[in-house]
């Protein structure tokens, strides 16, 4: 191959890869990447564009505020191009999975969702599942009720038991955490503020029990929840041993 790779000629131009970096860390509104980058709206707009025609960002509409849209970087298919990249370069460049970062102690995440009944709790089921106890896990609400059982039933399709209580937001704010990571698009306008200048992530999900199928089922909402959040999580426990940013 004499020409460089897609991803290589497409992440080269400094402003693109600026925006990849940003939405590394979470998932954006254009306001919020035009603000972090200093370049136009309309410029910015050009090259997420760009990205998404590529399939390495998506976009999807917030359920705050259906003025705004969040953007997401796809990290599995990012990986995917990067290992591309390097076999086209040598053979022998693969991803080196074997060394992982860890820290002293143990680095303390919270979850944050408004019910604190689904999206929530099952992240802090799959962290939980996924670190042992190498990471403290806890979950929260804005307006916190009942685990809903279609949560449980997701988890139980895993092998992992969820067993809950709601808890409220408010009642966590003078606690420390490293990072704080909200999951719906209206407790990330509330969320109160944490001492000690944590980490702070969104991941803009949608509600699974408001998204119910051509049966009116809300079942399989929740089941595709259980797989991004996985797949988040996944990416996330490599990132656990990074000073907050």
């Amino acid at each position: 191959m004499s020409e460089p790779p897609p991803f290589v000629r497409l992440a080269s131009e400094p402003l693109r890869w600026r925006l990849l970096r940003e939405l590394a860390h979470g998932d954006r509104r254009v306001r919020e990447l035009v603000e972090s980058v200093g370049q136009p709206q309309n410029l910015v707009s050009y090259h997420l564009r760009k990205l998404r025609a590529a399939e390495l960002v998506t976009a999807r509409q917030s359920s705050f505020d259906g003025r705004d849209t969040y953007y997401h970087l796809d990290l599995e298919r990012c990986a995917d191009s990067l290992a591309e990249a390097g076999s086209a370069l040598h053979p022998g460049l693969v991803p080196n999975l074997g060394s992982e970062k860890r820290t002293a102690s143990r680095p303390k995440v919270l979850f944050v969702c408004t019910g604190n009944s689904g999206r929530s709790p099952m992240a802090e089921a799959l962290l939980r599942h996924r670190a042992g106890g190498s990471v403290e896990v806890s979950s929260a609400g804005s307006h916190p009720k009942p685990l809903h059982p279609h949560a449980v039933r997701a988890l139980a399709e895993r092998g992992i038991a969820l067993t809950h209580e709601p808890a409220s937001v408010d009642g966590l704010r003078r606690h420390r955490f490293q990072w704080v990571i909200s999951l719906c698009d209206r407790v990330r306008e509330v969320c109160p503020e944490f001492p000690g200048h944590p980490r702070v992530v969104h991941w803009s999900l949608p509600d699974p029990a408001r998204e119910a199928d051509e049966l009116g089922e809300t079942y399989p909402a929740f089941r595709r929840l259980a797989v991004e959040l996985d797949r988040r999580i996944g990416f996330l426990t490599a990132q656990l041993g990074s000073p907050a940013r």
